[in-house]
């Protein structure tokens, strides 16, 4: 078993295969002699009303190879719900000849739905602009994420309104790559109404609100349906078969067996290398 699904089937990885898994040559290859920095504490909002709490949350990191041009990126968003975390670049993502933008956004309860999502709207279009200054390729960005960060780039993704407002397309995106995200609305912003995270709510704020075919390519990883957090896999999956219905063309869902909501992170970021080289070569 390869641990890799063939695009629009999903596929049970067994846990003992998962030590098997490794990234396409491709970036490794080009990795294996590159020299990296890191830009941080890049203010990505710097309008003129933007508030104090903007100021100091609305901030990324470039984590990118020096000596080459061209490369991908990988702009990552953190979990915690959208009410905690921090910025972090994942070690899997590193030395892969790859970019890693790692993006802070606002959180609940400071501020309410949709803040959030302007954010990682507004550091996705940042990047798209930017990220040749450092010699990467603005064709060749992925947004991703686990948990709420997987929410939010899926939202970016799928939702054409939010980056249109930065006078971006979401056709300009490469890929999708969500590690246990909500499709559905997020339990946090059902929270902000009152409702309990049982309360499964589908509207302007659910990835699965804007299925269609036009879509960028997505790979959707969850961990193990019997130890997910409130039914994930159930709702990537019934994501996964609306997208199929529309016609997408390229969606892949995996469920990693025997690992739980936070633990199937390490064994998912292969994976995303992979999706990123695929979709990033294309």
């Amino acid at each position: 078993m390869s641990g890799v699904a063939a695009a629009c089937v999903p596929l049970v990885v067994l846990a003992c295969a998962i030590g098997s898994i490794s990234a396409a040559s491709t970036s490794a290859d080009v990795a294996e002699a590159a020299e990296y920095a890191v830009e941080r504490d890049v203010l990505y909002r710097d309008e003129p009303d933007a508030t104090p709490y903007m100021r100091e949350r609305c901030m990324l990191d470039v984590y990118y190879p020096t000596d080459s041009e061209g490369f991908a990126t990988v702009i990552w968003f953190h979990a915690g719900g959208l009410t905690s975390g921090e910025r972090w670049i994942p070690e899997t993502l590193k030395s892969r000849g790859l970019a890693v933008v790692a993006v802070d956004y606002r959180l609940s309860p400071r501020v309410k739905a949709p803040a959030y999502i302007d954010d990682a709207a507004a550091a996705t279009a940042w990047c798209v602009r930017n990220i040749e200054r450092f010699g990467g390729d603005p064709d060749r960005i992925v947004v991703a994420g686990h948990s709420a960060g997987a929410y939010l780039a899926s939202m970016v993704g799928t939702d054409a309104r939010w980056l249109a407002g930065y006078s971006v397309s979401t056709d300009s995106l490469a890929g999708i790559a969500a590690i246990s995200g909500h499709t559905a609305t997020h339990f946090t912003v059902r929270a902000e109404r009152g409702l309990p995270g049982t309360r499964v709510v589908i509207d302007g704020l659910a990835p699965l609100y804007h299925v269609r075919a036009d879509a960028p390519p997505m790979l959707l990883v969850t961990g193990d349906r019997e130890r997910e957090m409130l039914g994930r896999y159930e709702e990537n999956a019934f994501f996964h078969r609306m997208m199929l219905e529309v016609g997408h063309a390229d969606v892949q869902l995996l469920e990693l067996d025997g690992y739980d909501h936070g633990g199937v992170v390490a064994p998912a970021l292969p994976l995303v290398v992979e999706f990123v080289d695929r979709v990033g070569s294309q």
